[in-house]
């Protein structure tokens, strides 16, 4: 089994979460990536903790399944080496700031040279123009700018930290995959390639979605629990006698029905039909007077049985105990090296054919390096030089 990326041979030189979490979506699906990492810099993912047997589990798993070449791009033959395997490897991502590869002689119009099929797909936090395009930004400042964290939070308390990396992975991640891929459908009309500009605050932006859609329509100004979606209606989260939290999604009429018969106060159902703001509040406050009478485990079992639109928080331990997520089979054990298997999340996405077993997990700085340079044809006399220069590792 190869996968239906098996076609793809990615040069994968970006580091921390958003590239690395692409190439390893575009790696369980078959591609073949090869990581090139500085010997130098090291990519902070690699150090972060917590570490399972002295790897870090975040490298071990946003890394799983790639090849890695160490190569010091400031030297001339590191250079070198990648015009050779971009003969080969005809996609490339990057996600330094604008103008570094260029300066390092392995920008998009340096390899193109070389391969017009070339594929470069660069995930920047602002892009490649604009005002902003040189400044440094994290997850939080891509939410900010964008005008998603304005209404995503608590009037009392504001905008919240999210848990998961919202800019970077569904930002970044996501669509440089969408783009690389739309990329790939093209050249196989046209025969070339081309650059994909991928801008973590752009996508961002865009997931804006119903309440973006709104604004720029109509004038309607998102702010915090003033949205149907954020905590504006009965649409939220609430909590249980002994402090656990239950989630109400029960927009429509029929679930409501059920889920305000379930907490003892059907009278309540056609309250949620009010648009009025006060009308919302009052009502959330009746629902949480009635969530706080009984502890999570007695709602779990009114609720398991209801197809209500009404489903428990779970701590990620449970989550990964679920009988949903087990069906799905959301958990996969990736081979190490004389060591026994490491479990890591799998690929989310599922193919009738099916997809290749994972082959390993993140693989040690150079781990690859002296393969991938016999292969393109570097004697082991050559290879020595190379290390004893510090030009690979």
């Amino acid at each position: 089994m190869s996968g239906p990326l098996s076609s793809l041979k990615v040069l994968d030189f970006s580091t921390l979460l958003p590239g690395p979490f692409a190439s390893l979506l575009l790696a369980d699906m078959g591609a073949e990536v090869l990581r090139v990492e500085s010997p130098t810099r090291m990519d902070l993912v690699r150090v972060l903790p917590p570490h399972d047997d002295g790897v870090s589990a975040s490298h071990a798993y946003l890394n799983r399944n790639k090849r890695c070449i160490a190569l010091n791009l400031k030297k001339p033959e590191a250079v070198e080496v990648v015009k050779q395997l971009v003969a080969e490897y005809d996609i490339v991502l990057e996600q330094f700031r604008p103008g570094v590869m260029d300066k390092l002689g392995v920008g998009y119009e340096a390899l193109k040279a070389i391969n017009p099929k070339l594929i470069y797909v660069s995930i920047t936090g602002y892009g490649q123009s604009g005002p902003y395009k040189d400044r440094a930004g994290h997850d939080i400042n891509y939410l900010a700018l964008a005008g998603i964290a304005s209404y995503t939070g608590r009037r009392e308390s504001g905008p919240l930290p999210l848990g998961i990396q919202a800019a970077d992975i569904a930002g970044g991640s996501l669509h440089g995959v969408i783009g690389l891929l739309a990329a790939v459908i093209q050249r196989q009309a046209t025969g070339l390639g081309q650059q994909v500009d991928i801008s973590m605050t752009d996508c961002a932006f865009s997931l804006h979605g119903m309440a973006g859609a709104g604004y720029l329509a109509a004038g309607v100004e998102p702010d915090m629990e003033n949205q149907a979606l954020n905590g504006g209606s009965f649409y939220d989260y609430y909590r249980t006698r002994d402090g656990r939290w239950f989630s109400v999604g029960s927009l429509e009429p029929q679930f409501m029905q059920q889920f305000c018969a379930a907490i003892g106060r059907p009278e309540l159902a056609a309250r949620g039909l009010s648009q009025r703001p006060e009308d919302q509040q009052a009502l959330k406050r009746e629902i949480a007077i009635e969530f706080e009478k009984r502890d999570f485990s007695e709602w779990n079992n009114v609720f398991a049985a209801l197809d209500a639109c009404v489903e428990p928080m779970l701590s990620l331990s449970e989550a990964v105990s679920h009988p949903q997520i087990q069906a799905r089979q959301l958990v996969t054990q990736v081979p190490r090296a004389g060591k026994p298997a490491q479990a890591q999340m799998a690929c989310p996405i599922k193919f009738s054919q099916g997809l290749p077993p994972a082959k390993h997990i993140g693989a040690a700085l150079g781990a690859h390096t002296t393969e991938v340079l016999t292969a393109l044809g570097y004697s082991a006399e050559d290879i020595q030089r190379l290390k004893a220069g510090k030009v690979v590792v």
